[in-house]
């Protein structure tokens, strides 16, 4: 058993974990691809508990509630369905709903509010000529994320691969409210520091409240570095209140 920290660099909401983040800790260790299931909220700045079990990697919390698991895979990982130039995933970063709208701003993947070596700053916007959803962007990886050789490290490239696969949703949907829940991840080969790469994201299917998506990490040559698939969950309808006699409730 080990003991680790996320620190609040690494937020998704204000108050927990980002979960490609939390699902990279999750993968470290492990070969080939990795699911990692997300049961709760990660909390931050806490001391927590990571140890092995029956193959799998499990993070606990407070009298050890399980946060998330990470083991071999249960999910095929699938193809892109287009590899996007430099160029073109350069020109769909003008799209991102971040730019015209506020939307988890200090998230560590594609908050705006967040500095360059401080947040990664991943800023999907829909491809041009694609099917609706199809997002794309460019990502340079900040030294900061890196090891002294230049290498990123694997946490951080599922992070990167994160939030594009909720913007393919919300692109396809308009709908802004979901939470990943599981996310099945391979880094075939790790991308360096200062290098600029693709991030691709598309839906899959919509079965009830959870929506499918798949994501990709591809470099200037169109080779597919890393790869996953993702579960979200859809938030339920807000149910409004009754409003006092006299006052109307809005939705």
């Amino acid at each position: 058993m080990s003991k680790i920290t996320i620190g609040r660099q690494f937020c998704g909401p204000p108050n927990s974990g980002n979960g490609g983040y939390v699902c990279g800790v999750l993968a470290k260790g492990h070969e080939g691809p990795v699911t990692a299931v997300i049961r709760a909220p990660a909390p931050l700045d806490v001391e927590l508990d990571l140890r092995a079990r029956d193959g799998a990697s499990v993070l606990t919390g407070a009298e050890g509630a399980v946060i998330g698991q990470g083991g071999p895979a249960t999910q095929d990982l699938p193809e892109p369905p287009v590899v996007p130039t430099l160029a073109e995933a350069r020109a769909a970063m003008a799209g991102y709903i971040g730019h015209s709208q506020r939307v988890h701003p200090i998230c560590f993947t594609c908050g705006n509010e967040r500095g360059e070596g401080d947040g990664l700053r991943v800023f999907p916007g829909q491809l041009a000529g694609a099917e609706t959803g199809v997002m794309a962007c460019t990502w340079t990886p900040h030294a900061a994320f890196a090891d002294a050789e230049g290498t990123v490290a694997s946490e951080v490239v599922w992070a990167a691969l994160d939030c594009p696969g909720f913007f393919a949703w919300v692109e396809r949907e308009g709908r802004h409210g979901a939470l990943l829940g599981t996310m099945t991840g391979e880094v075939l080969t790790s991308p360096r520091a200062g290098e600029e790469y693709v991030v691709l994201a598309w839906p899959i299917a919509r079965e009830g409240r959870k929506e499918t998506a798949g994501v990709a990490l591809i470099d200037g040559e169109g080779r597919v570095l890393a790869r996953g698939h993702q579960v979200w969950i859809t938030m339920a309808p807000r149910v409004p209140t009754a409003a006092p006699v006299g006052e109307t409730v809005s939705a």
